[in-house]
């Protein structure tokens, strides 16, 4: 599986005052290998907000709100938080906390405040967002593709990396922002952007700890590999033994195939099932979702992910999937990628293939999921019993939220 290449932020305006919390824990601590946290099957539906994204994006809390998304969200996922130095970081403390809104910004339209110790930027923006929907939890997400390079580090000693993150998520100026906490390790015991030789216990380990630490009334998820091939990403750590500790998985199910393969062949990025040609096998959310299974980890704790973007290429003269290209297709932020809402316009879908949609414009090639494929996906959720479903990421959708009106239909 390819992994998530395009979460590198496009500015970072304060990396540098990225703090970090460390505390030595209690000398002979334990993990707390109790149940998590009882969450309904079925009808979580968890979105990624990305903390770069109000700069070139502009996209802001405000826009959860405005698009109708608020109202079908369940979790929000905050991406990211750093892993450095063995400990939890801050990603970008001027968005996170610091960045003024006015009046018109703000998602209740009442201006931030400069007053000594007032909070303000995203996690005041969230804060007021949980005030209008009192049923919506958040949770701090660490690592991302970018930033699991730290993780290894951080394993070597799980209780003093799970009491900094605790330390952090829970600061006093944001306690009441967070319910949780999200750790997106990009992969354990594998390769992702660096590699990692910590071992198959080791995520185990780390998610242990930041169960005992953060307790029952918190919820600790991870977003986590969907490569289902033999000997892939999932048999390289004991996600089976690791879900006691979890309330859900959130199973990347997307990002199999692009243009980091830039002749092709064609194939879409976020295929549901196998189908004859796929260039890879194992490839596919049901051959993830199968093999989690089947390694113990429980239905209700597996989230299905869905793509709010499209991957594409260019040189392509085959209509179907399979046809060789001589690139990745232009895009706004990155090349080979593009928005839902933006691609849905440009190269409008003209075929399906294993639950999903691609199209084929001129001399290039996308896929991408579209509200009837995102139908589909839900069904075949609900009938093996998942938890829900999840997605990458909100500025992805429309401005009234076409994908994720589709996802809670599906799921309601």
């Amino acid at each position: 599986m390819s992994g998530n290449r395009w979460r590198l932020p496009v500015l970072v305006a304060a990396v540098a005052t990225a703090i970090g919390l460390v505390a030595v824990p209690a000398e002979g601590a334990e993990t707390d290998s109790s149940p998590a946290v009882s969450v309904a099957a079925g009808n979580i539906n968890l979105g990624y907000f990305v903390n770069w994204g109000v700069y070139q994006r502009n996209y802001h809390v405000k826009n959860i709100q405005t698009s109708g998304s608020a109202d079908k969200l369940t979790h929000i996922n905050y991406a990211f938080g750093n892993v450095t130095n063995g400990q939890c970081a801050l990603g970008d403390s001027y968005a996170d906390y610091d960045k003024f809104y006015d009046a018109g910004a703000s998602v209740d339209g009442t201006p931030d405040t400069w007053d000594a110790g007032a909070l303000r930027g995203n996690f005041n923006q969230l804060r007021k967002l949980k005030a209008m929907h009192p049923g919506l939890k958040v949770l701090f997400s660490f690592g991302g593709w970018t930033w699991s390079g730290g993780f290894g580090q951080a394993a070597q000693n799980a209780a003093a990396f799970a009491e900094s993150c605790h330390r952090l998520v829970e600061d006093p100026r944001w306690a009441d922002v967070f319910d949780g906490i999200d750790i997106d390790w990009e992969y354990p015991n594998a390769c992702g952007l660096t590699c990692d030789n910590s071992g198959p216990a080791a995520f185990g380990n780390l998610m242990g700890a930041l169960r005992s630490r953060f307790g029952s009334d918190y919820l600790v998820t991870a977003a986590i590999t969907a490569d289902g091939s033999d000997g892939g990403k999932i048999d390289a750590t004991d996600y089976g033994g690791a879900s006691q500790h979890l309330d859900w998985y959130n199973v990347m199910s997307y990002d199999y195939f692009g243009a980091f393969d830039a002749d092709g062949p064609t194939a879409p990025h976020s295929p549901l099932t196998s189908y004859e040609g796929i260039p890879a096998a194992g490839f596919n959310s049901d051959a993830a979702i199968q093999k989690l299974k089947s390694k113990g980890v429980p239905s209700s704790k597996l989230l299905l992910g869905i793509g709010f973007y499209g991957r594409g290429w260019t040189g392509v003269t085959q209509a179907a999937p399979g046809g060789s290209a001589s690139g990745a297709a232009p895009g706004t932020y990155e090349p080979g990628i593009e928005d839902y809402k933006v691609i849905k316009d440009r190269c409008p879908s003209n075929g399906t293939v294993a639950g999903t949609a691609y199209a084929h414009c001129g001399n290039q090639w996308w896929s991408y999921d579209t509200p009837s494929t995102i139908g589909g996906k839900m069904s075949y959720a609900g009938q093996q019993g998942l938890g829900g479903a999840f997605f990458w990421e909100l500025s992805g959708d429309t401005t009234n939220g076409e994908l994720i009106t589709a996802m809670d239909n599906g799921l309601n």
